[in-house]
């Protein structure tokens, strides 16, 4: 049902609707204001008039003068010129004076002379001066009427001065023209204001409606909190202006301690250095991965700028920890089918060796081969299987032992390595994986002082799952020992750093997700590294 009354036309941008709305104000107030400005001066004006003809009709009373005249046979005679001189000179419409009866001396008509005054002078004859406004021979008018008193103070006569109504509303008149000229510049003052803020307004808001506005309100709404991806706007101070639910979810700022992070700077957070320098980066970031405590995070930062200056940052989060976990069983399959490539190799040279020692007339030999080769290998494969009930970390085991092989590496699985499935298997390819190539790869790099050689072992120990993986490379730096699980430490120089510094990264990530812990070490006499994880069983 349509309300009665005017409604403004839905199309209308705020800017003009604000505008209409400033106008009619302005007007309101002017209207108001001119029309208590016009009544206070009637009023004024109509006090004025009243002093003005009491003060001249009390200074006549008390004239020496006038009590000489009233003293003679024709008091007209002699008051009469001096009454019109008073009423010229003090600008008044009248000067009556008049007997106790209310018999006129003087008028301004001198044929009204005689005549009986017209109006109330009972109080004046009782001895007080009044005021009143009456409608007399010159039409309505302000007039005083005050009593003449003898040295006995008897009333002998009265005094009546008044000024017409209409001379009161002429010179009103010429006020409003004067007050009309200021409210019209105050209506031009305003409605020039009014129209700067509106044109400021319409270049803020677009011209847009505000009925669009409210819709563009309630989808701005409705996508920060139903888009997957974090947001995160900052001001040119580094402080938050908008956080969605996504980015207080990929950043962990659910919890009492961080409270509302609007308006707070993003340095308070609790967030990693490296993560703010990228947030407040005055530079823009592309698809930079950031491993946190529990997850893997691609960032984006766009700086803003207006008119040359920087406003802020727009920062968008995805959560890339399960791409990550995904690219990492997909480099495990890779790794297998690597190592079955390894082992195809080789087998193939065993097996031509094998025919070749039977063409030359040499089973026995040919026989001792194959079966020396098959022992050792179903040695390495018996003890894995034996050892790793998990078959995804037996076929790892395996894999990287014929890989590390092909690169001239021993890889030794320690005879006390037990693995039944008590952790996430996808945690623990993420942690020995990566602990493995990092092991191969420092082994070939000191092969030049020592047989590289890299042993893996697992064992349970006081309730918890204890991960070791030690090589004979040349050794971790005891003060690079901090920084080695952030992502981007590598040793690693040749290819540039791209695809380098993040396995160590990942390796702390999953083990920090299980509340575990990770300590580096050195192998006997000092000689390379040993990387031993802890992983308490009961948070699995």
């Amino acid at each position: 049902m349509r309300r009665p009354g005017w409604t403004v036309p839905s199309g209308w941008s705020l800017a003009r609707q604000l505008l209409v709305l400033q106008a009619a104000i302005v007007g309101l107030l002017v209207a108001v204001g001119v029309t208590a400005a016009y009544l206070d001066a009637g009023q004024s004006a109509d006090d004025a008039a009243g002093r003005t003809v009491t003060a001249v009709a009390i200074s006549i009373a008390d004239g020496r003068n006038v009590h000489a005249a009233l003293a003679t046979r024709d008091p007209s005679r002699s008051l009469q010129p001096y009454a019109e001189r008073v009423r010229r000179d003090t600008g008044v419409d009248f000067v009556t004076i008049m007997s106790p009866a209310g018999i006129r001396y003087t008028h301004p008509n001198p044929a009204r002379i005689g005549g009986h005054f017209v109006g109330n002078t009972a109080p004046a004859v009782a001895g007080r001066t009044f005021t009143e406004t009456y409608t007399g021979t010159l039409g309505p008018s302000v007039r005083t009427v005050t009593p003449v008193f003898d040295d006995g103070h008897r009333v002998v006569a009265l005094v009546a001065v008044g000024i017409t109504i209409r001379v009161i509303t002429k010179e009103l008149r010429h006020r409003l023209y004067y007050l009309g000229g200021v409210a019209l510049a105050v209506l031009a003052a305003g409605m020039a204001g009014s129209y700067l803020v509106s044109a400021r307004l319409r270049r803020q808001t677009r011209g847009v409606a505000p009925g669009e506005l409210s819709d563009m309100f309630e989808y701005h709404r409705a996508i920060l909190h139903a888009v997957r991806e974090g947001l995160l706007l900052l001001d040119r101070e580094g402080r938050v202006v908008l956080c969605n639910d996504a980015a207080r979810e990929l950043l962990d700022l659910h919890g009492d301690m961080h409270g509302d992070p609007r308006g707070r700077p993003v340095a308070e957070l609790g967030l990693p250095d490296e993560l703010v320098a990228t947030l407040v980066s005055a530079e823009p970031r592309s698809d930079e991965i950031h491993v946190g405590d529990t997850r893997v995070l691609v960032v984006n930062t766009s700086p803003v700028r207006s008119r040359d200056r920087a406003r802020g940052n727009v920062v968008t989060l995805r959560d890339h920890t399960e791409l990550q976990g995904l690219t990492g069983e997909l480099d495990t399959v890779r790794g297998f089918a690597e190592s079955l490539r390894s082992q195809a190799h080789e087998a193939a040279n065993r097996l031509h060796t094998v025919v070749s020692l039977v063409e030359m007339g040499r089973p026995e030999q040919a026989v001792e081969f194959a079966t020396a080769e098959l022992e050792t290998a179903q040695r390495l494969t018996d003890r894995v299987v034996g050892s790793v009930s998990e078959p995804v970390l037996a076929a790892l085991l395996l894999g990287k032992s014929a890989e590390a092989g092909e690169r001239g590496v021993e890889l030794a699985v320690a005879e006390d390595t037990v693995i039944d499935g008590v952790v996430e298997p996808r945690d623990l390819v993420t942690i020995l994986g990566n602990l493995i190539d990092n092991a191969v790869d420092a082994a070939i790099e000191g092969a030049a002082e020592r047989p590289p050689r890299v042993v893996v072992g697992v064992r349970r120990d006081a309730g918890g799952l204890v991960l070791e993986v030690s090589d004979s490379g040349p050794g971790v730096d005891p003060d690079a020992v901090p920084e080695m699980f952030r992502r981007g430490w590598t040793t690693k120089t040749s290819g540039g750093p791209v695809g380098h510094g993040l396995g160590l990264a990942l390796v702390g990530q999953a083990v920090r997700r299980h509340g575990g812990d990770v300590r580096v070490g050195s192998g006997p006499g000092g000689s390379g590294a040993v990387f031993t994880v802890r992983l308490p069983l009961e948070t699995r």
